[in-house]
């Protein structure tokens, strides 16, 4: 199956199914000499694993990391970095009645009508269960981009249903803020009302969607390649590549709408000698290009899909049919989101910043006359 692999000069290459025995990324590109441990991964892995929370799936997966190869004396060698994290909690005897059934809102029918088979163990390949191996390759990207330029991914709920938070200044949101409460929104006051309304839809066997928000600082101006590979196309694309995602915007997004070109318009200003601008309705890219504003981002979740309720479905011979799904999932996709979503940005960011220093090289140094400083 091609679509497994993401990133130019940044490379990942995953592997691995909902109930398989572990799931496997390769990460090509990662520079000799970064200091990296397992445990450097544990801490954007526990935000992301399974039964962290009352809130969350209670499937219980530790999630813990191993590193392959890419590591000699705790620094990357330069030479591909593979991590695996192994399954320990699939019970795979809750998917056996709907074997025969198709899942609404799921992938089931889709890889049917592709490959005429499919994994039917919670999902197989298109399960949410990938992701651990992208946090982790996230994990290292952040690392990256922190030692580099200093750049942090910080992301949060910022909606659940209808209950929106209050977040004048996004991009001063810390990650202190985030974790301090179990749906990771930084609004204290509404957090807790996301919570009560996501355990009330739990009891009621139902689930509900929202969104999160993703901001990157410390990004300077130029990354990007037009005019396909347009760090805003790259960013749309990886974080599309999730589960349950079905919109993605940066800056004011799907508000501009409304607004005169005059209202939109960010002026440029001379700040400390850096030309910023005065707002930040672009969110940090122009022309596909970051302008060394945050970059800001907002993803639209779907609720999730699996639910322990009737609900109307066909067999894989179109009989029409109830399904109610068992196992263990999410009333509310967003709290394990956001790692996710960190992640593929953090990724993404990471590969752009290897290509801009690749296409910044000068001639001497690329024929070898000059001695690189």
């Amino acid at each position: 199956m091609p679509g497994n692999s993401f990133g130019h000069c940044f490379r990942i290459t995953t592997a691995g199914e909902s109930h398989g025995p572990g799931n496997v990324v390769i990460i090509d590109g990662v520079p000799p000499g970064l200091e990296l441990s397992a445990e450097d991964l544990l801490t954007d892995l526990a935000r992301r694993r399974p039964g962290q929370s009352k809130v969350t799936t209670q499937r219980q997966e530790p999630d813990r990391p191993r590193i392959l190869s890419g590591v000699f004396d705790g620094r990357t060698t330069g030479t591909s970095l593979t991590i695996l994290i192994e399954s320990q909690d699939a019970r795979s005897r809750d998917y056996r009645d709907i074997q025969q059934k198709y899942r609404p809102g799921h992938a089931d029918y889709t890889f049917d009508a592709k490959y005429g088979f499919r994994d039917y163990r919670g999902g197989g390949r298109s399960s949410a269960r990938e992701t651990n191996v992208r946090v982790a390759a996230g994990a290292v990207a952040k690392k990256l981009l922190d030692l580099r330029h200093g750049i942090r991914v910080v992301g949060f709920v910022d909606q659940v249903g209808h209950l929106i938070a209050q977040v004048p200044e996004a991009a001063a949101v810390t990650l202190d803020q985030v974790e301090s409460n179990i749906v990771r929104c930084p609004d204290a006051e509404v957090a807790p009302k996301m919570i009560e309304l996501i355990e009330t839809l739990r009891r009621d066997r139902d689930s509900i969607g929202g969104s999160a928000r993703i901001v990157a600082t410390g990004v300077p101006a130029g990354w990007g390649e037009p005019v396909f590979d347009k760090l805003k196309a790259d960013l749309a694309k990886a974080l599309f590549s999730l589960p349950a995602v079905v919109g993605v915007e940066y800056g004011s997004g799907f508000a501009v709408v409304n607004r005169l070109g005059s209202e939109n318009n960010d002026p440029f200003v001379l700040e400390g000698g850096v030309i910023r601008t005065r707002s930040n309705h672009h969110g940090g890219m122009l022309g596909g290009i970051s302008s060394g504003m945050p970059i800001e981002l907002r993803c639209a979740v779907k609720p999730t899909s699996s639910l322990p309720r009737p609900q109307e479905t066909v067999t894989r011979r179109g009989e029409t049919t109830t399904i109610s799904t068992k196992g263990r999932h999410d009333p509310c996709l967003l709290p394990r989101f956001v790692p996710m979503a960190e992640a593929m940005v953090a990724i993404t960011l990471a590969d752009h910043m290897l290509r801009h220093e690749a296409q910044k090289l000068r001639c001497g140094e690329v024929r070898g006359e000059t001695e690189t400083p």
